[in-house]
């Protein structure tokens, strides 16, 4: 999901729980249901990508598969303003006349748009709201994120289809085009990326260039259109769009940001921005979901990772290693031959069955923690060759509504040395299960209205992910397995470490230098991957946070409701409570397990 989509379900999710009882529904819960129901409407109409991810492709929208959405300034502007006047259409409701149940989702809901209705006011760069400055950059732009799109969620199964294809292959040169020109405009406001995330999308854009015939962009169609046997030349036809309209547009791309590079600093944090403090206190509050400082969260960052290195010492003393810091021996242990695949295709093919494996085993006891399990597939996937550079360590992209496509867990192969055995569990059990695919499958999964199947909320499902990871350890997944339980702490390290590191860079001024030797001080990663996470906090402030907060709100909830119910705490109940509701900001999350809590005690 684009991220324009993803904040937009953000701010609808919570208000779309009114469906799911609308039998209940007083005549100005109606209302508001009806006013989500035409906000969602209008986010379909100016995204087309989004109608495509949830195939919602038919009829009046069956014209959006040949579109992709436009990256222009005007087109932005609209989607701020259309963001002012949701929030306008909100305020006039009184929220004292809605149903007690509701006036959480209304609080939601308001929070959400009010904080991207500020941000907007206050800030003439980046995206909509705050936390994504940078409109090209390592992690930015549709130069990443289009190739990827049309090779892994554009269906080709008809002619109209191949045709859509092309159509949406000859506007990538326009959208490339329109971010050129947005980043153009923001640089005469002094954003520029970093030097080195300039550097990293270079890298990438002419990891697109070469011969055409090669080019995935134009293989993806032919082969697709060849194997449904679908009639033409898609081949030549994409390739002629490729040579004529995308690589020009490319090249224009590439030209401006080497441009940029004598203008670029290599200060990381986004305090150098125009009212950069501001600007990150306000990512904060929009990727947390809370009201958290940057100094709170900082502190919060260190305590965690005190805390997590005493059970890391006592497992690292129990297998004999004693000299060093926690971080050191980590290191040690990334670097020890025994838990390494080759760096070859054949071994990290053997890395992906061994995932796999991993899934197979925990999935028969999914029943002692849940109640309701997802019906859709997970496939594992290596992470394409040509965005591996600047791409996470691993990430999860939902089913999609229709079945056509499974949940993938997309695993970054492009230095085994990053991927021991030892780490491979934890892993797998944030993307897939009981982590992001879980949660994400089972509330496609669920009996609610659209809205809600789709939404999106980092500190919570990017929390739940993390939870899951202690989850397996009590579920008895590492019994047996000291050093895969040492996997699972080095992972809560490392987000913990990413709360001091991304503070550090944005609130504090620390250099990235600085901010990559911390992190591997911490959590003991090898410099490589600490390399690429910092690059990656540095263009996405604040979004990092999300995981920690997330995961430590799941868990004081469970304590909350296992300290009140005593004997009636059921910890399916629990997860099923918390997961089949959707995803929420954390402040509804509360108010879910608070329902859930009165509705065991009245049980």
């Amino acid at each position: 999901m684009d991220r324009r989509t993803f904040l937009f379900s953000a701010v609808a999710t919570a208000a779309l729980a009114t469906n799911v009882r609308a039998q209940a529904l007083g005549p100005q819960d109606q209302k508001l249901r009806t006013l989500f129901d035409e906000m969602f409407s209008e986010m379909l109409d100016h995204s087309p990508q989004s109608v495509t991810r949830l195939g919602l492709h038919q009829g009046a929208r069956a014209g959006a598969k040949a579109q992709l959405n436009s990256a222009s300034i005007s087109d932005l502007a609209a989607d701020k303003a259309r963001n002012a006047a949701n929030l306008a259409r909100l305020e006039a409701f009184d929220a004292s006349t809605l149903s007690p149940s509701e006036v959480p989702h209304y609080e939601a809901v308001l929070f959400t748009l009010s904080a991207e209705a500020e941000a907007n006011q206050r800030y003439a760069y980046g995206d909509v709201g705050a936390g994504d400055p940078y409109v090209i950059s390592q992690l930015n732009g549709a130069y990443r994120s289009v190739p990827d799109f049309l090779g892994t969620q554009h269906g080709i199964e008809t002619q109209a289809d191949a045709e859509a294809y092309l159509s949406r292959l000859a506007q990538f040169a326009t959208v490339m085009d329109q971010e050129t020109e947005r980043s153009r405009r923001d640089a005469e406001l002094g954003v520029i990326p970093p030097d080195f995330a300039l550097e990293r999308a270079l890298t990438q854009m002419e990891g697109l260039k070469g011969d055409p015939a090669a080019s995935p962009l134009v293989t993806s169609v032919a082969e697709r259109a060849a194997a449904k046997g679908i009639g033409g030349d898609y081949a030549a036809r994409a390739s002629a769009i490729y040579t004529d309209q995308v690589l020009p547009a490319l090249e224009r791309q590439i030209a401006w940001v080497r441009s940029l590079q004598p203008r670029a600093v290599h200060d990381a944090g986004c305090w150098r921005l125009p009212d950069g403090e501001a600007y990150y206190r306000d990512a904060l509050k929009s990727s947390t979901t809370t009201t958290l400082t940057p100094d709170e969260i900082h502190e919060l960052g260190w305590e965690q990772a005190k805390a997590l290195s005493a059970r890391a010492e006592v497992i690292l003393q129990g297998q004999g290693l004693t000299q060093g810091s926690v971080g050191e021996r980590i290191q040690a242990l990334f670097k020890d031959p025994r838990y390494l695949y080759a760096d070859t295709d054949e071994a990290k093919e053997q890395l992906i069955a061994d995932l796999n494996k991993q899934v197979a085993e925990i999935t028969p006891r999914l029943p002692q923690a849940f109640g309701a399990l997802p019906q859709a597939a997970v496939e594992i996937r290596r992470v394409p060759k040509f965005i591996e550079a600047g791409a996470p360590g691993g990430y999860y992209n939902r089913p999609a509504l229709d079945g056509s496509r499974p949940g993938i867990y997309w695993i970054n192969l492009r230095d085994s040395a990053e991927n021991p055995s030892w780490t491979l569990k934890t892993l797998t059990y944030h993307e897939a299960i009981p982590g992001h695919h879980l949660q994400r499958s089972l509330q496609q999964e669920a009996d609610i209205p659209m809205l809600r199947r789709i939404a999106g909320f980092s500190p919570y499902s990017e929390g739940w992910a993390l939870y899951s990871e202690q989850l397996a350890l009590e579920m008895g997944m590492y019994e047996n397995d000291p050093l895969g339980e040492l996997g699972q702490i080095q992972a809560s390290l490392f987000r913990a470490a990413r709360l001091v590191v991304d503070t550090g860079i944005h609130a504090k001024r620390w250099s990235r230098e600085q901010a990559i030797e911390t992190m591997s001080s911490i959590d003991g990663s090898p410099i490589s991957s600490s390399t690429t996470e910092i690059e990656r906090y540095a263009v996405w402030p604040a979004q990092a946070c999300s995981y920690m907060v997330g995961k430590l709100v799941w868990l004081r909830l469970r304590e909350k409701a296992r300290a009140a119910l005593g004997d009636r705490f059921d910890l399916r109940a629990f997860h099923d409570a918390g997961l089949l509701s959707g995803a929420v900001p954390l402040t509804v999350l509360e108010a879910v397990i608070d329902n859930h809590i009165a509705a065991r005690r009245a049980a």
